[in-house]
């Protein structure tokens, strides 16, 4: 593009450096105006599927999607009260110096939808790790956009981004992917709700039911689960489980990250960690969870 704007200076050197100046202007300022003259009102959101991106979900997010809380001394420990994404609190009792807290947290669900199994989690770095900047295929709902698909993923697919206020979640289709009435009962089926204290709590209806805890998909826990850290370090999960102790299956979001992982019951939720050994150690000995 530069080459159009060089000047070629012969001659009459002043005279012709002006007239490659206003040719400059003239040609910097015909697209902004003709951008303003042609510009519309902003349209209101999508009733239905559309080709329309939804402009929310375009931006690159000023913050990780992540939720960082405030936690509370106690002697040499710290305690923070989290929120399951099927709405059930607890309080979680750690060492200071594994600074859970510090490491921000996201949700994970897994959904049945038709008997079809799919998983929503809150990707690490926002929706630019889906979007990168570029355009929805479709939309399915005015919160809901379809993105294809990612190069790396693997046998993942397309992605459904869904928007709940400040989250962001994920759905990596697989296989041979949902069909369209699927992927509508989806977008119009799930619901999220923030918590006053930022947590994402979800709720769902006929055909969408979200996985209950306990309740394994494809040898890993499937129902609602907290997930600490992220990135290329250290990483806990908290999954409810009733019954822990018969059914301890490890979310492969900590056995599948080539680090080691190890897991242990704390009552009814299975405490998974993977990270260096000593960080592993203090996260399978002190963390104490209480549900209320």
């Amino acid at each position: 593009m530069a080459d159009r704007f060089d000047v070629i200076e012969v001659g009459e050197r002043g005279r012709r450096r002006w007239i490659g100046l206003v040719v400059v202007l003239a040609l910097l300022l015909i697209p902004v105006v003709s951008l303003l003259v042609s510009r519309d009102p902003e349209p209101g959101p999508p009733a239905g599927p559309t080709s329309e991106p939804i402009r929310s979900l375009t931006k690159i997010d000023s913050a990780p999607n992540v939720l960082t809380v405030r936690p509370a001394a106690k002697g040499g420990d710290e305690v923070i009260e989290v929120v399951f994404p099927h709405g059930v609190r607890a309080e979680v009792r750690y060492p200071a110096e594994l600074g859970l807290a510090e490491m921000g947290l996201r949700p994970f669900q897994g959904v049945w939808v038709d008997g079809q199994y799919r998983q929503f989690s809150a990707p690490y770095n926002g929706e630019f790790e889906v979007t990168a900047g570029g355009q929805p295929i479709r939309n399915y709902a005015p919160n809901v956009t379809l993105w294809p698909r990612r190069a790396g993923t693997g046998y993942y697919g397309q992605v459904l981004l869904f928007a709940f206020g400040r989250w962001r979640l994920a759905m990596y289709d697989r296989g041979q992917g949902l069909t369209f009435e699927q992927r509508i009962a989806l977008a119009r089926g799930l619901r999220g709700r923030e918590t006053k204290d930022g947590y994402l709590v979800l709720s769902a209806k006929a055909p969408v039911r979200p996985a209950r805890p306990g309740e394994l998909a494809q040898g890993e826990p499937a129902g609602p689960q907290l997930w600490f850290g992220g990135g290329a370090g250290e990483m806990v999960a908290l999954v409810p489980m009733p019954g822990c102790g018969k059914k301890a299956a490890m979310p492969r979001v900590i056995e599948g990250r080539g680090r080691p992982a190890e897991s242990v019951c704390k009552g009814d939720v299975l405490v998974a960690v993977t990270g260096a050994q000593p960080f592993r150690k203090r996260a399978l000995a002190g963390i104490r969870i209480t549900l209320k």
